[in-house]
């Protein structure tokens, strides 16, 4: 099984969230299982710091927009020294310092930016003659590959090759004006309700939807979520009609990065048997945030996200005065919107001794968090699949979540009367549910036999990448064979 892995970022090479993970991790999980994958993605600036040891392999790939010729340069490398990766570099379009936007708002030529990653791929194939059996796309940036593939000038010969498209995040679905549909090359006759247009616009991962073999989310109740018009952000009657191709399937984590025992980013190691590493990385973390070490027998509460309401920030502000009227701690890292930077580094400068803010992306401190927090936070408005609340019970970090997509695929409830669950869940979105479900976490914590019960309980839960790869597998198997029998 040959695959070509088309996504928007990659771990490590850039990241804005958990897709960058999923790009990272799941091509090497299917190369265990034997399955042939290379990954192509843009060439941002963040790559660059590798330019020396990522030569051009093909200078000058033609690729029209409109009535423009733009011709890119294709890059090799590695991912892990045994999966290719290429890169799309068109300086232009790339080599800027974020990779869709600023807190101000995203690019102005995002469209076009990403019909020219999506004709690049095209293009690739053909000169490169991969010929893969299968092209996985990756949220709206890859959407409008399996049409171009369908519809393209060079369509046959793709006719035996089958797309899976994967929604991370169906909130960001590439729509734009419908001045940019000239851009993509493809017939008008697709710029309908049942193609691509959508309310007059132009909408990526719709066509990503309708074109693919397959659709799959990143979690088995999120594929469920998607068809009602709370979670569906317009597309739920779309993934309805289409329903019969969209499957779940949950995230893994890639326990090789976030292991308490051999984490080399941590100040100590620990594992389910011997936690007394996590003790040592408590003290370090609350040193890093400049908090009192007075604080080290009481809960550690984290918080790592992108701050965006999306992620449930909007439900700290009514609760973190009542919240911090507890003997306990806080840290939080992330970027997001500037209002929620404000907020929290004004809570940073009004609770010294309790609360610290880190306005930043950063790997490291992320896994120090993860290790040196009690608790984790992650009260999601929706989330199609989730990494932090998995990470957080494998570093024996208890998780607070809302009971949404993932969140509620992988966290058990915590029972008083049967002392079983993984984590504490809450169902409205709403802030006092959220503080409620924070408190019974912080109350269990003085119960310390019940308390070291429930973080063993969630160490050894396995939510690894061998599992969720074989269903890619068999999603694969089925979509070539389909697609296959209908030539």
């Amino acid at each position: 099984m040959k695959v070509l892995f088309a996504t928007p970022e990659a771990y490590p090479f850039a990241k804005t969230g958990g897709l960058a993970d999923v790009s990272g991790s799941l091509p090497i999980a299917l190369r265990k299982l034997g399955c042939e994958v290379s990954v192509i993605m843009p060439y941002y600036a963040s790559v660059r710091r590798y330019t020396e040891a990522f030569p051009v392999c093909v200078q000058d790939l033609p690729v029209t927009l409109g009535n423009r010729l733009l011709p890119a340069d294709i890059r090799h490398g590695w991912l892990d020294h045994k999966i290719p990766i290429y890169f799309v570099q068109r300086d232009e379009f790339y080599d800027r310092t974020n990779l869709y936007g600023t807190p101000k708002g995203d690019y102005f030529d995002n469209a076009e930016r990403f019909i020219y990653f999506c004709k690049a791929v095209i293009n690739w194939c053909q000169t490169a003659n991969l010929q893969p059996d299968i092209i996985h796309c990756n949220d709206w940036q890859t959407a409008l590959i399996p049409a171009m593939m369908r519809f393209g000038v060079d369509r046959y010969y793709f006719d035996t090759i089958a797309t899976i498209f994967t929604i991370h995040n169906i909130a960001y679905q590439g729509i734009f004006d419908v001045d940019v549909y000239a851009l993509t090359g493809l017939p008008w006759e697709l710029f309908v309700p049942e193609g691509l247009e959508f309310w007059g616009r132009v909408n990526f991962m719709k066509g990503g939807i309708i074109y693919s073999d397959y659709i799959n989310t990143v979690s088995q109740k999120h594929s469920k979520e998607i068809q009602t018009p709370e979670f569906g952000f317009g597309l739920d009657g779309v993934l309805r009609t289409y329903s019969h191709k969209l499957v779940g399937i949950l995230n893994g984590a890639d326990y090789e990065v976030w292991d308490p025992e051999t984490d080399p980013l941590i100040a100590a190691n620990y594992s389910k048997e011997d936690l007394s590493g996590k003790r040592k990385c408590k003290r370090d973390l609350l040193d890093i945030y400049g908090l009192p070490q007075e604080l080290f027998e009481r809960p550690l509460l984290s918080v790592i996200s992108r701050l965006v309401e999306q992620k449930g920030v909007d439900l700290y502000p009514p609760i973190m005065d009542k919240l911090l009227a507890e003997d306990i701690g806080f840290v939080l890292l992330g970027t997001g919107e500037e209002k929620y930077h404000k907020y929290f580094m004004d809570l940073a400068k009004k609770y010294p001794n309790k609360v610290g803010v880190r306005i930043a992306y950063d790997n490291a401190l992320a896994h120090k968090i993860e290790a040196g927090a009690d608790i984790f936070l992650m009260p999601s408005r929706y989330e199609p699949g989730g990494l932090n609340q998995i990470y957080s019970m494998r570093y024996g970090t208890v998780p607070v979540v809302r009971a949404t997509g993932g969140l509620d695929d992988t966290v058990q409830d915590y029972d008083p009367e049967t002392n079983t669950g993984t984590g504490f869940k809450f169902g409205p979105y709403d802030p006092e549910a959220f503080l409620n479900s924070i408190l019974r976490a912080i109350k269990l914590y003085d119960d310390k036999e019940r308390w070291n019960a429930l973080v063993l309980r969630g160490m050894e839960e396995d939510f690894s990448w061998e599992k969720s790869a074989k269903k890619y597998m068999e999603l694969y198997e089925k979509s070539l064979a389909e697609r296959k029998a209908r030539l």
